[in-house]
C-alpha cells in the first residue's frame, strides 16, 4: 500500500514565525508605535481613556491574530467584503460547442 505525506499547511512555511506577513507586522506595528505615543503624550487618565489609548494597539492585534482555516481576521474580513460586494451575476462560458448559442 502506497501512502502519500501531503503537508497540512504549505504556505505556513513562507510566513514569519509560521503566523504574520510582512504586512500584518506592519499593521500591528503601527497599531503599538500610535498606542506608545498616546501613551506618552497622556499622562494622567483615568480607565476610559486608558481603553482609549490602548485602542490602536488592540484593534491592530485583533486584526493580525490568527483564526483556524483562516491566515488571519484581516483577511477573513476581507474575502467577506469581496464575496458581499463582488458580482452575483455569473454568466455561462462553458466547454459545450455552441456555447450556449442556438
Amino acid at each position: 500500500m502506497e501512502n502519500y505525506l501531503i503537508p497540512a499547511n504549505t504556505k505556513k512555511s513562507q510566513l514569519i514565525l509560521g503566523f504574520f506577513t510582512p504586512v500584518d507586522l506592519i499593521i500591528f506595528g503601527t497599531g503599538c508605535l500610535i498606542t506608545i505615543v498616546m501613551l506618552l503624550v497622556f499622562q494622567d487618565m483615568d480607565f476610559s481613556m486608558a481603553l482609549m489609548v490602548l485602542m490602536p494597539a488592540l484593534v491592530s492585534g485583533f486584526l493580525v491574530i490568527p483564526v483556524p482555516n483562516y491566515h488571519n481576521v484581516l483577511q477573513l474580513i476581507m474575502n467577506i467584503v469581496t464575496f458581499l460586494l463582488g458580482r452575483k451575476r455569473y454568466y455561462w462560458k462553458g466547454w459545450c460547442i455552441r456555447d450556449g448559442e442556438e
